[in-house]
């Protein structure tokens, strides 16, 4: 496993930009700032607990990624971070480029499986899955067995192809990786105040 950049400002932005949903009157969400220095880590089974030095609403992650023992490129990673003010999760899922983008992702475990995940981006590093994900898909995720697979279609066959990742230590990373975000996070900046009214000429 390679310990890659933060994942987490990303994941953030996505879930405070989403704060109508789960909080009203959230203010948008900030471009996620450069770390001022490497990340404190730990790894908790197979996944690496990361917090960055940097002034945020959920400074921490928790993160895998799979290699191709081969070449050393990447061929899955998945992030999960917190947003202490919102009480939410956000995910993080990185795949190939050479992936159907019409037909999404699907998680799935011994006891869970994700509806299907749209991808918001890709540049030439992969394509990505970024949102806000429900705190009771984490708990599924923690109660499942320790093999899991992200389900991607490959475009040059229209075949699905599955990309197995690890949840060896997930729920205690999960619960070390929350606790820490909560010490650390920063609040939200709050929304603007909305003008009051002109009073009417008499």
């Amino acid at each position: 496993m390679m310990i890659s950049r933060s994942l987490s400002g990303a994941v953030a932005a996505l879930v405070l930009a989403s704060g109508a949903a789960f909080a009203q009157g959230a203010a948008p969400a900030a471009t996620p700032q450069r770390p001022a220095g490497p990340p404190d880590i730990k790894m908790v089974g197979d996944w690496a607990v990361r917090c960055f030095q940097v002034q945020s609403v959920a400074p921490c992650d928790m993160y895998q990624e799979m290699q191709d023992q081969r070449t050393q490129q990447r061929v899955l990673s998945v992030s999960v971070a917190f947003v202490p003010s919102l009480n939410r999760h956000g995910i993080q899922i990185a795949v190939p480029l050479e992936t159907s983008i019409a037909k999404g992702v699907v998680i799935q475990t011994s006891s869970y499986k994700s509806p299907v995940l749209k991808y918001s981006r890709c540049d030439r590093s992969g394509c990505f899955v970024e949102m806000p994900v429900d705190n009771a898909a984490i708990a599924s995720l923690a109660k499942s067995s320790k093999e899991a697979k992200v389900i991607v279609v490959a475009d040059s066959t229209g075949k699905p192809v599955e990309l197995r990742f690890s949840l060896d230590g997930f729920a205690a990373a999960q619960s070390q990786m929350a606790e820490q975000a909560r010490a650390k996070a920063t609040k939200p900046a709050a929304a603007p105040a909305a003008p009051v009214p002109a009073a009417p000429a008499p």
